[in-house]
């Protein structure tokens, strides 16, 4: 619609808009998350929970205690290899269209405890994030902002996904949850999500 005839509707109180539009809006101001809280970030995330901060604004206040009610899952603190089985299955429980935010160091990429023989160095590893939160940890108005930022990433989304975006879709919902080996996951990572760029050694 042209932009000056949109502005003298309004100007009469006509408001229009696009199925599509309407749609984003209200997946993005009614996220569900999953709170999985792991260490120390899972403090930062209840307070932002808490009326101080007022998450309601964004519409996501209710954290739901099962992966059947939840779009977000917010993955807070060390994912330890004994847990990140757990993390997966939770996920691929998920009803599509789901969201996840790495919040913190840890979550990212395994923070101060990286080189540690159990952990974890990154969840994105094994599920597609959305966003990042570095921080170690993250203050409450990061995960405020993360949650801003993953809104602006719903409302770009169409009710009409493409072939290529259905088939990638398609595949990150057949990876299978890793299993213990006898000295690591298998497999350590899936090579659909985990491609990092190659570090050039001088």
């Amino acid at each position: 619609m042209d932009e000056g005839l949109k502005s003298e509707l309004q100007k009469a109180g006509i408001f229009t808009t696009t199925l599509n539009d309407l749609y984003n809006w209200g997946r993005g101001n009614s996220l569900w998350p999953l709170q999985f809280g792991l260490a120390c970030c899972a403090i930062e995330m209840i307070a932002t929970s808490m009326s101080r901060y007022d998450l309601a604004r964004f519409g996501a206040e209710v954290f739901r205690p099962s992966p059947r009610q939840a779009d977000l899952m917010i993955v807070s603190g060390t994912v330890t290899k004994k847990m990140a089985p757990q993390v997966v299955r939770l996920f691929k429980q998920m009803p599509s269209p789901k969201y996840v935010i790495a919040m913190g160091a840890c979550a990212i990429s395994g923070g101060p405890f990286k080189q540690g023989y159990n952990v974890l160095k990154g969840i994105d590893r094994y599920i597609p994030v959305d966003v990042h939160i570095p921080g170690c940890p993250p203050r409450p108005e990061a995960l405020l902002h993360a949650i801003m930022t993953l809104q602006r990433k719903i409302a770009q989304d169409t009710l009409h996904p493409s072939r290529r975006k259905e088939e990638e879709a398609e595949r990150i919902a057949a990876l299978p949850v890793p299993q213990h080996g006898s000295h690591d996951l298998l497999p350590p990572k899936h090579d659909v999500l985990w491609h990092p760029e190659p570090v050039q050694r001088s």
